[in-house]
């Protein structure tokens, strides 16, 4: 095996670990973007396990977020980043330690587009730590929001136009990863308020949540209508439909979907 064969099945058992919501469609990718969007997501994450982690301190959390954003932005070199976690490694997770590697895997073309997104998300997550995650009205949540999940609809958009020109409406890709992240936000309502995490403006309930949702998840429809290549429709409708049927669940009163609603939306998504 060579190097980037490890490199490889190393990536996607990290990925099958950290997300299978994201797993399942990187996994129906073709090469090259199976590689490129996996080592995204995987940047992206390693940064995300710094914003959420549980016990390092905001102040370290802000400084390791600045610094790394500093560092993807230069002519960016390993050693310089194993130098910056090096005080920390016992703390951190491994899917952070490794960033170096999920760099490494991605494909030379792409690797510039994820490199500047993930500073640009590490900047932002820095912000919101700073801010402690306080959001008062539904401008400063669509602001916490575009950085921790809008970025990602944009940083698809450009792997999209990098594989095969297909161009997308930056609007509707921000709408996109918004709408998966409110999901989220609905969910974990409870999870959140245990850590003294309130995503929800202030007067805001779950029907004006659910609403917010609704309509970036409208905007996600139409933004996937635009895309004509098989495989990247496929990609984005597995999270999509998966979002709607745990938006659906939320409704009726249980907390997710189960395993084999996941399997069956899954299959139809690939067979249609």
């Amino acid at each position: 095996m060579t190097d980037q064969n490890n490199l490889h099945t190393k990536a996607m058992d990290f990925l099958l670990r950290t997300s299978r919501t994201f797993f399942i469609p990187i996994s129906y990718l073709p090469q090259g973007l199976q590689e490129a969007i996996g080592a995204a997501y995987l940047c992206m994450r390693a940064i995300d396990e710094i914003e959420d982690h549980p016990d390092l301190p905001a102040d370290t959390k802000v400084s390791l977020l600045h610094a790394l954003s500093e560092l993807l932005g230069t002519d960016y070199r390993e050693e310089e980043l194993q130098a910056l976690f090096e005080p920390y490694k016992e703390e951190l997770p491994e899917v952070t330690l490794l960033l170096s590697d999920w760099i490494q895997f991605c494909p030379p073309g792409a690797k510039a587009k994820v490199l500047e997104s993930t500073k640009e998300m590490a900047e932002g997550m820095a912000k919101w730590v700073t801010k402690d995650w306080q959001i008062h009205n539904e401008e400063e949540l669509d602001d916490y929001t575009y950085y921790v999940a809008g970025l990602v609809g944009v940083m698809l958009s450009d792997m999209w136009n990098w594989y095969d020109g297909t161009e997308t409406d930056r609007e509707l890709a921000i709408a996109f990863g918004r709408g998966l992240q409110t999901v989220n936000i609905l969910r974990n309502r409870e999870e959140d308020a245990e850590r003294g995490v309130n995503f929800y403006p202030d007067g805001w309930g779950f029907d004006e949540m659910l609403a917010h949702t609704e309509h970036n998840l409208a905007l996600a429809d139409a933004y996937i209508e635009e895309i004509e290549t098989k495989e990247i429709i496929q990609f984005c409708k597995i999270p999509l439909e998966l979002a709607k049927a745990t938006l659906k669940a939320l409704k009726e009163g249980k907390e997710k979907i189960n395993r084999a609603t996941v399997t069956e939306i899954v299959n139809q998504v690939v067979e249609h």
